[in-house]
């Protein structure tokens, strides 16, 4: 089945290098190379090294060992969001003489203080808009956004349809510590990379609206999106870096992607041989049909073992 733009398909994982891939992270991985390899499609991989204070050591390099040990094999040299700050600038630049971009000068607490909340935080209330008040500098830079909604259709979570203005508010582009931002860099990545297609977990769904208006603003395609259900620890929060999710073993990496095949709603034989890891991928990627991954609330909730400890929500 063709990408919806008819060009051939290029997807991508993009992982942050806070620390070690946990399952959370094999699923999102899992998900975006199925869908990449079972339509013929390219696979490429992008270190979003754009925040440093969160980074840890080593974490890069230890994200791509990790990968290897499962089997991945992507296409072209890794991308490193820290290299490519000169793109992100022209970017801006682009939208400041757009007239799209502005100054704001507000701290935290000021804008707290007169904001209202949110779906994904708090809104901004548009203070600097209309410029900066006598004295003020401006400390970061945000885009103007319109009122309206902003639409797509998720292939895995269907129609999606967020307020922009009255829900998100006027969004930050370049930080007050002079570091671009996620929403920016990674439309900018995207769009150079020729990304066609979209896999990821569903904790990013909610900043989809945000690329597609920038991707609107920039003039450049809107790929297609599937946002994976999140995985879970026994306490009902999903799995990350910050919760100490358990890192992979590349010691069974075999029987962790064939958690994860069935986490995404897929059901590997049971004579299946698990340590032939070639083998697993290879059946894989001729079972894969998205629409077999959960969606919402509805997700099954398969058994796992206590490496794992996961649900879909």
């Amino acid at each position: 089945m063709p990408s919806p733009s008819h060009k051939p398909y290029r997807g991508r994982f993009a992982p942050t290098p806070s620390g070690p891939l946990h399952f959370g992270s094999l699923v999102a991985a899992v998900g975006s190379y199925l869908d990449a390899r079972a339509r013929n499609g390219q696979w490429l991989l992008r270190v979003e090294d754009i925040d440093p204070p969160r980074e840890l050591k080593g974490a890069a390099d230890d994200i791509l060992r990790t990968l290897e040990a499962h089997g991945f094999e992507w296409d072209e040299e890794v991308v490193y969001q820290s290299r490519r700050n000169a793109a992100y600038a022209d970017a801006l630049a682009r939208l400041d003489v757009a007239g799209l971009t502005y100054g704001c000068a507000c701290t935290r607490k000021e804008i707290a203080d007169s904001a209202t909340r949110g779906i994904e935080g708090l809104v901004y209330p548009g203070t600097c808009r209309n410029g900066l008040a006598t004295g003020r500098t401006p400390r970061a830079w945000r885009i103007r956004v319109p009122d309206g909604s902003i639409q797509f259709d998720d292939r895995i979570q269907g129609p999606v349809s967020q307020q922009l203005g009255s829900e998100i508010g006027d969004f930050i582009l370049k930080r007050a510590d002079g570091l671009y931002s996620y929403q920016l860099a990674v439309v900018v990545d995207d769009a150079d990379a020729g990304i066609t297609d979209i896999v990821r977990g569903a904790d990013l769904k909610l900043s989809t609206p945000r690329q597609i208006y920038l991707q609107h603003c920039l003039g450049v395609p809107t790929p297609s999106y599937a946002h994976l259900p999140l995985a879970l620890n026994r306490q009902g929060d999903k799995l990350s870096k910050q919760n100490l999710a358990k890192p992979l073993d590349a010691a069974r990496a075999a029987a962790s992607l064939a958690d994860a095949l069935r986490f995404l709603g897929m059901q590997p034989p049971l004579d299946a041989n698990l340590a032939d890891l070639p083998s697993l991928w290879q059946w894989a990627i001729a079972n894969w049909d998205i629409r077999q991954v959960p969606t919402g609330d509805t997700a099954s909730k398969p058994d796992y073992d206590d490496a794992t400890q996961a649900r879909a929500i």
